[in-house]
């Protein structure tokens, strides 16, 4: 493929410049209101088109598309099971969130519970799933921009990587919650006339026929007919079949516990706005993921599946070679902009959601004890933003050129088994103590990364980070269907064998979750 680095270059600088401009005329004030919740000043349909740009990363639009491209209906997979995930934020977390916490996920954890141990439970949990999914977007950045610039040196692709990191740490720091919001509006709105128009084009040159472009794909992979159905992935063996279901559960379950996600309900200024955030993002979300569809095996039938995997970037590169067939350098470096765009969006967002958690939960009330000033968390704050941003650079570098979608699921099953067992308690369980948050999260994370470290996602398969070695002894490569379950019993069992909560605090919560009176 005959790339224009130049012309790629200068699209990309193009839009950095721009969102740049915008953080710093809309940049953060220095107080902790504005830096971390944008003051509550956002609308529902702005938070909710911000929401969709958050979670709509390099996942969706590299990872999916070329999942789809090479294995059909079992990578179309990931995107039902994203979409259905946000039932469960509209039907059962975003309002009740809202009305009890200020701006973490640890606020509503700690409301009546011991402050000290569980802030610290939630901000080790929000580091550990936020570092997660920041290296899969760093993966993503490295392939795109190995099959942009035609990088296949390691040392360069890393370089690359370092450089997202920088902006998206540029982007908190001068930004906060605001500047990053922004960004991921601009983001949503790109991404989203991207796919649309490259969809309606796709359909017109199969004469709006989608199973005309679905036959040509079958036709370019060598499972043939098998990717219109389930199971050319998942339906091998009994392992994969397990694999699917586990994979199902961390995607539909994972959304609700994906602290990025739970903090952008601070940014508007109440529970009504905090529902029609999620509708917003629904519905946006919705004519993403059924646009994947026709991209994923419009990438398939422009390109047979050698090719694909025969890129840079793998899989990741199969919407960006479609880009190219359709329309040359020129639509490749417009798709390419939207795909960076999208993980500088994302990983801004988590940056922002990870230091947040250290300084407010961690900082303010672990190590200061609630004895401190507005001023010094936003410091702590940006500080943590530079470590955090380092340490993704380092994880993305050691991952690149792993399927992002994968990766992002594993995101997902993390934030399932520390998160989702423990918000679901808190709010709906009065019984609910601090011994079984402490290990509700403990237990979820732990099971969840023991099982991760010890399955073929690590070792003992070609496509492992390690593929020269063999330490797995756990057969799935996904773990929510073990950790999920765990943690819930974990969170349960904990709850037992500690003391009774504070009636007075739970009458408190209760009221506050349902009416909103104190949240403003």
């Amino acid at each position: 493929m005959a790339s224009s680095p130049m012309l790629n270059i200068s699209i990309f600088a193009l839009f950095v410049l721009i969102t740049l401009v915008v953080v710093y005329r809309v940049g953060a004030t220095g107080t902790a209101a504005d830096f971390f919740a944008a003051d509550g000043r956002f609308s529902g349909p702005q938070n909710g088109v911000a929401l969709s740009g958050d979670f709509l990363s390099a996942a969706s639009f590299l990872g999916i598309a070329g999942a789809i491209a090479v294995h059909g209906y079992d990578g179309f997979l990931y995107s039902i099971g994203f979409l259905v995930a946000w039932l469960v934020n509209l039907l059962l977390i975003a309002e009740l969130l809202r009305n009890t916490g200020r701006f973490t996920m640890g606020d509503v954890l700690s409301y009546r519970m011991r402050q000290r141990p569980v802030r610290a439970a939630s901000a080790v949990s929000t580091l550990m799933i936020s570092f997660v999914y920041m290296i899969a977007q760093m993966a993503g950045a490295g392939g795109l921009v190995a099959l942009l610039l035609d990088v296949h040196s390691g040392s360069g692709q890393a370089l690359v990587i370092a450089g997202v990191g920088a902006v998206m740490v540029v982007y908190v720091l001068v930004g906060g919650m605001k500047g990053t919001t922004w960004v991921q509006i601009i983001k949503a709105a790109m991404l989203m006339l991207c796919v649309v128009l490259l969809t309606l084009f796709l359909l017109g040159k199969y004469g709006y026929s989608l199973s005309s472009l679905m036959e040509h794909a079958a036709a370019n992979n060598p499972l043939g007919e098998r990717i219109l159905a389930p199971g050319a992935e998942y339906g091998e063996s009994e392992v994969t079949k397990l694999d699917f279901v586990s994979l199902s559960l961390a995607l539909v379950l994972g959304v609700a516990g994906l602290p990025h996600v739970l903090m952008r309900f601070y940014t508007v200024p109440n529970a009504v706005q905090a529902r029609r955030s999620v509708i917003w993002a629904t519905c946006a979300m919705s004519v993403f993921y059924v646009c994947t569809l026709v991209i994923g095996y419009g990438a398939g039938a422009a390109n047979d599946t050698d090719t694909i995997l025969s890129a840079p970037g793998a899989e990741n590169s199969a919407a960006p070679l479609l880009a190219y067939q359709i329309g040359g350098t020129v639509l490749l470096g417009i798709v390419a902009a939207v795909a960076f765009a999208t993980i500088l969006a994302v990983v801004a967002g988590l940056t922002l959601t990870a230091s947040a958690s250290f300084a407010h939960d961690f900082y303010a009330n672990v190590i200061r004890r609630g004895r401190t000033d507005p001023a010094a968390e936003v410091r702590v704050a940006r500080w943590t933003a530079v470590g955090v941003g380092a340490a993704s650079i380092l994880g993305g570098i050691l991952v690149n050129g792993q399927n992002v979608a994968f990766l992002v699921a594993l995101a997902f099953a993390f934030a399932a088994s520390a998160n989702l067992s423990t918000l679901l308690y808190t709010l709906f369980w009065r019984r609910f103590n601090t011994r079984g948050t402490l290990w509700g999260i403990y237990g979820g994370l732990g099971t969840c990364l023991v099982l991760v470290l010890f399955s073929p996602v690590v070792s003992g398969a070609p496509d492992s980070v390690f593929p020269g070695v063999d330490f797995a002894w756990f057969p799935l490569s996904n773990p929510g269907l073990v950790s999920i379950p765990a943690s819930f019993l974990c969170g349960f069992v904990g709850t037992l064998f500690g003391g009774r909560p504070d009636e007075e605090r739970s009458d408190e919560m209760e009221v506050r979750s349902l009416t909103g009176i104190g949240s403003t």
